[in-house]
């Protein structure tokens, strides 16, 4: 990402370039053990506010679970009742997710090119991957899966901004990469219009607040696990950690940290 072309005295140092779209994305897979073990799972709620948007039940479900990366949307998918088959392209993130759910079926693959036969599923879910896709593809072939009256369900977990804490640290990301990091955040989540271009799905918005109390450290290692820092260069990613480690330990002097998020929910039926 760029930095701001006007910069104070003794700027925080910042990454100075662009990732490709692709590069970002394959970043996940040399730290896919990081990601399995740090990043927030999903709150039983979200899956209600699902079942209610789709007018049935998860359970006995035949769901794809697309962008599945290590299992966390697939195990509380497979918890709930539902069949699941998961669907991964990366071959670090997809070794991760069989060594954590060995019993549920795994395909490579995509969103945008799907391994599966069409009408096979009654959901299709992207758990924080819809925006890897790119639609004018992902759209039609998430139809062409779906059986009719199926749905598909998008979500992304997204900081809750109102609390003191994580409007702070999402003003200290935004100095380090020069961007707002919020509105990236949200950007994709925020607009229907955004999800599906083409206008062929009517997505009805929902939202779920849920929260998780962890060690200061599994906080920033999970951040340390999205896109943004995996492709940033080692000794930037470790001058920021090591900054908003003393910012955190200000804020929890007793070393944990409750993260709250807003969980952006999508969800589409195939009339």
């Amino acid at each position: 990402m760029t930095t701001s072309q006007s910069r104070p005295p003794n700027p925080t140092p910042t990454p100075t370039s662009i990732p490709s779209h692709a590069t970002r994305a394959s970043s996940f897979n040399a730290a896919a053990a990081q990601y399995a073990a740090n990043r927030p799972s999903y709150p039983p709620a979200l899956l209600d506010a699902v079942e209610e948007e789709a007018g049935r039940s998860l359970t006995g479900a035949r769901v794809v679970d697309v962008g599945a990366g290590t299992g966390i949307s697939t195990a509380v998918l497979h918890a709930r009742g539902a069949d699941v088959v998961a669907v991964e392209p990366g071959e670090g993130m997809a070794a991760q997710f069989r060594r954590t759910l060995p019993g549920v079926p795994l395909v490579r693959g995509n969103g945008n090119a799907l391994p599966l036969a069409a009408d096979t599923a009654d959901f299709l879910t992207y758990a924080q991957a819809w925006h890897w896709t790119d639609p004018a593809h992902s759209v039609p072939e998430a139809l062409r899966v779906l059986r009719p009256g199926g749905a598909i369900a998008l979500w992304w977990n997204t900081d809750a901004l109102d609390v003191e804490w994580i409007a702070g640290q999402n003003e200290r990301m935004s100095r380090f990469f020069g961007v707002d990091a919020a509105a990236e955040k949200r950007k994709t989540a925020d607009r229907t219009d955004l999800a599906d271009p083409s206008g062929r799905l009517r997505f009805a918005r929902r939202e779920v607040r849920w929260s998780r109390r962890i060690p200061v450290d599994t906080h920033l290692a999970n951040l340390g696990s999205h896109s943004a820092f995996l492709v940033t260069p080692e000794d930037l990613r470790t001058s920021f950690f090591t900054d908003e480690r003393a910012h955190l330990l200000k804020a929890f002097p007793d070393g944990v940290v409750e993260e709250t998020y807003d969980v952006l929910l999508l969800v589409a039926l195939n009339t």
